[in-house]
């Protein structure tokens, strides 16, 4: 799967990591799709570093998606303690 392949993905898994989060986040539409693609790059980078378990490669694969998700979650959440703001 190419880089196209992991954008694509990282789209798809920023807006399931925006629905199993729901809420407002700081950066809106446009920062949540940012953080969905860096979480798709993060989650299959620590899966081959720190599970040892290297991503196939293939876009259909349950573990990649599953990898995309959790490092889209794990951004998401992230960004949201350190960049979100509290209300009165």
């Amino acid at each position: 799967m190419g880089i196209v392949g992991w954008i694509v993905l990282g789209l798809l898994a920023g807006a399931i990591a925006k629905l199993l989060l729901p809420g407002r986040d700081p950066g809106g539409l446009i920062g949540t799709t940012l953080i969905g693609i860096a979480g798709a790059f993060t989650g299959g980078w620590l899966s081959a570093r720190l599970l040892d378990k290297p991503i196939a490669g293939e876009f259909y694969d349950p573990a990649t998606w599953g990898a995309a998700i959790a490092g889209s979650l794990v951004l998401l959440i992230a960004y949201r303690i350190l960049f979100g703001h509290s209300r009165s």
